[in-house]
């Protein structure tokens, strides 16, 4: 029998995320329905043994899943995994708020690589974790595909990505954590509150935001918190019907432009 005991940083966590929310004891209390003596209580491990709905309420407040309260010292965690437990990706389940990919197999139950419709755009912020949703959809099947992770392809609109042509189609592999992600990886991001996908550059912030680059120097990056992101696909392939155009005579100029100005900062630093 193991009889190693379980440290619990349930009394620590709560402070911490108090204090992280800028919340007093009493402002706390107020919102979940203690008194301030026994939230100080808590807070100080005094109360070795909470009521069950006290967890429930901490849980659901914080959004985060009661096991992580107990076992992890969310202290030692940075502001952008405090964030992304908060969005569902919690090593522990937390209720219906879990991250979840709804996916369909074949026959053979190998998962099918949906294609998500212009049409179906609005429709996918809905129903993105909806199995009967994404059954639905269109599905294809794409050779020398790698035979771990699951692909959905997504059409691009705009041009903020080019030279990859508006209305390519974007092969794109999900993405579970954010956080391994290399600064300026290409992929489609999908977004709460929007009617579109973006198609854009990510590189993940430590303080809990995203940065969101186009290829076209046209468009402006900017910033996205990570509570707005419901899910990450990294670019994988993407198909075309435009057939690429040779390069012109100023553009060649403009790239030797370029390479110029690169190496006098070079030659400056």
């Amino acid at each position: 029998m193991n009889n190693k005991t379980q440290k619990i940083f349930f009394a620590g966590n709560i402070k911490f995320l108090r204090e992280r929310k800028k919340m007093s004891q009493e402002a706390l209390a107020v919102k979940l329905g203690l008194t301030r003596a026994k939230l100080a209580a808590i807070e100080a491990g005094n109360t070795k043994s909470p009521q069950p709905a006290d967890y429930l309420n901490f849980s659901e407040f914080f959004k985060i899943s009661i096991d992580t309260l107990l076992k992890i010292d969310l202290s030692k965690l940075g502001e952008l995994k405090i964030r992304e437990l908060e969005t569902g990706n919690d090593v522990y389940i937390r209720g219906g708020n879990l991250r979840v990919l709804a996916i369909s197999v074949d026959k053979s139950n190998n998962e099918n690589i949906e294609y998500v419709p212009v049409k179906a755009k609005a429709g996918y912020m809905a129903g993105y974790n909806d199995p009967e949703f994404i059954a639905g959809l269109p599905k294809y099947s794409i050779p020398n595909l790698p035979s771990q992770g699951t692909f959905r392809i997504f059409p691009s609109v705009g041009d903020s990505m080019l030279p990859v042509p508006e209305g390519s189609d974007i092969i794109a592999q999900y993405v579970a954590d954010w956080t391994g992600l290399k600064a300026n990886t290409p992929c489609i991001v999908i977004l709460k509150g929007q009617q579109d996908f973006v198609f854009k550059m990510v590189t993940v912030n430590t303080d809990g935001t995203l940065l969101l680059k186009s290829l076209n120097p046209e468009y402006q990056p900017y910033f996205v918190d990570v509570s707005d992101v419901m899910e990450i696909w990294r670019f994988y392939a993407y198909t075309s019907r435009e057939f690429p155009e040779s390069p012109t005579e100023m553009g060649v100029v403009l790239k030797a432009i370029k390479a110029l100005e690169e190496k006098i900062r070079d030659i400056q630093k």
